[in-house]
């Protein structure tokens, strides 16, 4: 893990709210959606099967209880979650809450408008109620 380096715009575009076993859990820096990621602490992963069996297990453990509390954090609808990387090589995973009437609502919520920030109450609250939730 010593040399994991992080792309810039997934640092640029969102903050870091802990450390898993595998992966970083990120904040989205866009308030339309409670939106984190993750993404795993090994260089040179722009693919799931790049990643060691082993790996590609955590991965899919850490997912299910990250989205598990994003979705007991927000009540939310539906979560979405998805790998692109048509943007960032690195590889990473989006948890997504939605819900009807959300800015994006039915489709996907890739560039779709311009990204809001939060504000320090609303990103402390939710932050707050996903962290409890893990």
């Amino acid at each position: 893990m010593s040399d994991f380096v992080l792309d810039p715009r997934l640092e640029r575009d969102s903050t870091l709210l802990m450390k898993l076993g595998l992966c970083q859990l990120r904040l989205i820096e866009d308030s339309r959606w409670p939106w984190v990621l993750l993404v795993p602490q090994r260089s040179g992963i722009s693919e799931i099967f790049d990643m060691t069996p082993l790996d590609q297990t955590m991965l899919t453990f850490e997912t299910a209880i990250a989205a598990k509390a994003v979705k007991q954090a927000t009540s939310c609808l539906k979560i979405n979650i998805g790998a692109l990387g048509n943007q960032v090589r690195q590889f990473h995973l989006h948890i997504i809450a939605r819900d009807e009437g959300d800015p994006a609502w039915p489709g996907p919520v890739w560039g779709h408008g311009q990204a809001s920030p939060w504000s320090r109450d609303a990103r402390s609250d939710f932050t707050e109620r996903l962290l409890e939730a893990l």
